[in-house]
């Protein structure tokens, strides 16, 4: 037998059969916490108009509904940003339990999340109406299917990376919500405050990456110190525009039963 000292805390005493390779990684994680602020007035978030529904309406009896698009706190924090390492890494299995997308008071929770490439997502109605959930994927992550009764359940494995990839209602076009799709597990989404942690990043010089729906990507690179914490702050002025092609939405009736039934099977758009 051999035995081998290695530089730690503290003297420990590590006992190897003779020939055999030593695997020890020369870096171990850290962690990275963060804070996307915007200086900058924030947009108005629209009231939704449900009457294309009356079940949405019925639904929600005694609320006022906005659109959940820029959610800032009194100090400039801002909610719903998906943050992310940008990088090549070594390859880890995905996550066994599903990433959920709800569909429930006829808006989507969470409305931004984050989720492994090769992780099962899955969709749940929890309304009693017609749901029709439609990803706009540029990457390879299409479904498109047709939830008419509370209680459905539609589960897909996500492909390939994607940031962002935009879901839609084809019946309610007010749902919108967004999937970052990513290969790794080094990626957050800010709280109500704007905060965001992201553990066991590999240590060394890192390219995070932040993105909002209103306001786009911004990117800075950080080192990450190896069992250390590295803090890095985000700012969006408010003058930013996203980088890829907004998405257009048209407004739709909703069908009546018989349309319903051809809705639910899964097409194409034009």
């Amino acid at each position: 037998m051999k035995r081998v000292w290695l530089p730690m805390t503290g003297c420990v005493i590590a006992t190897f059969a003779a020939g055999s390779l030593l695997n020890i990684s020369a870096q171990s994680g850290g962690t990275i916490v963060g804070h996307v602020k915007l200086t900058g007035t924030p947009p108005p978030n629209a009231v939704i108009k449900m009457g294309a529904d009356p079940n949405c309406l019925k639904i929600n009896t005694g609320k006022r509904v906005v659109q959940q698009t820029v959610v800032r706190a009194a100090d400039g924090g801002l909610m719903d940003v998906f943050v992310n390492v940008k990088g090549s890494f070594p390859q880890t299995a995905a996550p066994p339990a599903s990433a959920v997308i709800e569909q429930q008071g006829c808006v989507y929770h969470p409305r931004v999340q984050g989720v492994r490439a090769g992780q099962m997502l899955e969709v749940k109605n929890s309304d009693a109406t017609l749901h029709n959930i439609h990803s706009m994927s540029t990457k390879g992550n299409d479904f498109n299917v047709g939830q008419p009764l509370a209680g459905m359940v539609y589960k897909y494995q996500l492909k390939t990376e994607e940031v962002m990839l935009h879901v839609k209602c084809d019946v309610h076009s007010w749902m919108t919500g967004y999937v970052g799709v990513v290969p790794h597990p080094y990626f957050a989404v800010t709280d109500a405050t704007g905060a965001f942690r992201i553990a066991n990043a590999p240590a060394g010089k890192q390219t995070v990456q932040v993105w909002h729906e209103q306001y786009g990507p911004l990117t800075q690179t950080v080192d990450v110190k190896a069992g250390g914490t590295t803090t890095v702050e985000f700012t969006y002025t408010g003058t930013e525009k996203p980088s890829q092609t907004a998405f257009a939405v048209q407004e739709l009736v909703v069908p009546d039963a018989a349309a319903a039934v051809q809705l639910i099977a899964p097409s194409r758009p034009d």
